[in-house]
């Protein structure tokens, strides 16, 4: 019998043979049980409302934006200033008030955001203008506490009128922000003001080192009144906001995209350097206010307009109108943990007409549109 020694293995016969055995390790270990595997594609086929939504809560006061910690519900009341946590029960309860909202107008308490950390992020009038705090959150589900504020952003432009107030996280872990422009649209125009703006910013409220103006918080400027921001499975995001009298906007947003305000409102902007939105509505049939992507549907609430509206992400200039004129007001649209849209009611601010039991959250199974 011949004995080889191992060095007579040419090295790149050895190399060979490694990379063989570490790939069937690698495939093995991946279909071992309980070993970490890739999560499956976000879906995005398109959903659609299926039967009557189902009244999940009743009595908020002016409400204006719902966000989950965990599977626990949060509802911002704008002129209240409270924060009320939804109870398994339906009903509700104080977890606290925001220190310093003043209302007025359209003013207040408006949107809502929780972080990975479970942190409360709350956009409010206060006695210098608008501004975005962060909370810790006391207690356990169903027993919340509001922990101390601390200020992140201050002094941003506010009035009676276009408060803008949507906060929302992207798919990038930036904490994102609509910014009206308070009755003043020459601040849209204007990079040295924040009015008039979607901000992007890190949890901290610092300015993220690739925004697209160096040093400033400013994403997308030209924007009268934004209250309605989503992304799309691949990171596309989309805004809706509120036009004068003319035209109401969905808009797809891109980094130091210019939309036009108050030079253009709606489309007829792109030969001036201006972005145009992808669908567009007379104010009375839209006003649309909260935007939420369920897989490939983006879902809108609207206020004038009294509708629910399914936007397919594939053709965005498109559009299904539900419930036409049934439930009123309609301030924001989210995806809920257990897999339904909510869909939250706003007559009570003041301009709807409220039965006794508004304002409501209104759940509503999805099915493939």
């Amino acid at each position: 019998m011949t004995i080889r020694s191992r060095r007579s293995v040419r090295p790149g016969v050895r190399a060979a043979a490694f990379l063989v055995v570490a790939l069937i390790v690698f495939l093995v270990g991946c279909t071992t049980p309980g070993a970490p595997s890739t999560p499956a594609p976000e879906s995005t086929t398109a959903e659609a409302p299926r039967g009557e939504p189902q009244v999940i809560a009743s009595r908020l006061q002016s409400p204006w934006s719902i966000a989950f910690a965990g599977r626990t519900a949060l509802v911002s009341e704008r002129d209240s200033g409270r924060i009320v946590e939804l109870l398994t029960d339906g009903s509700h309860r104080e977890v606290g008030s925001v220190p310093g909202v003043v209302h007025g107008g359209e003013g207040g308490l408006l949107g809502l955001a929780v972080d990975s950390q479970n942190r409360l992020y709350a956009y409010s009038t206060g006695p210098n203008g608008n501004r975005i705090q962060r909370f810790g959150l006391t207690g356990t589900p169903g027993s919340y506490g509001l922990g101390p504020a601390q200020t992140l952003l201050d002094h941003l432009p506010s009035g009676a009128i276009h408060n803008g107030g949507r906060l929302a996280f992207g798919p990038d872990g930036m904490l994102y922000a609509g910014v009206g422009d308070t009755g003043n649209g020459a601040l849209a125009q204007d990079l040295g003001s924040l009015g008039g703006k979607i901000l992007r910013m890190t949890p901290d409220g610092t300015v993220p080192h690739d925004n697209p103006f160096p040093g400033s918080l400013v994403y997308s400027y030209g924007h009268r009144n934004v209250e309605g921001l989503a992304w799309t499975a691949d990171g596309q995001m989309f805004a809706s906001e509120l036009g004068l009298n003319t035209w109401d906007e969905l808009n797809v947003i891109v980094a130091g995209g210019n939309y036009g305000w108050p030079v253009v409102e709606g489309r007829g902007g792109t030969d001036r350097g201006f972005r145009d939105p992808v669908q567009q509505w007379h104010p009375g049939d839209a006003s649309p206010s909260g935007l939420t992507r369920i897989g490939g549907t983006l879902f809108l609430a609207t206020l004038r307009g009294q509708v629910l509206r399914a936007i397919p992400v594939a053709a965005p200039s498109t559009s299904t109108p539900y419930y036409d004129h049934t439930y009123g007001r309609l301030r924001d649209v989210t995806a809920a943990p257990d897999g339904r849209l909510w869909i939250l009611t706003d007559n009570t601010d003041g301009r709807g007409s409220p039965g006794p039991d508004d304002d409501r959250i209104l759940a509503v199974d999805l099915g493939a549109g």
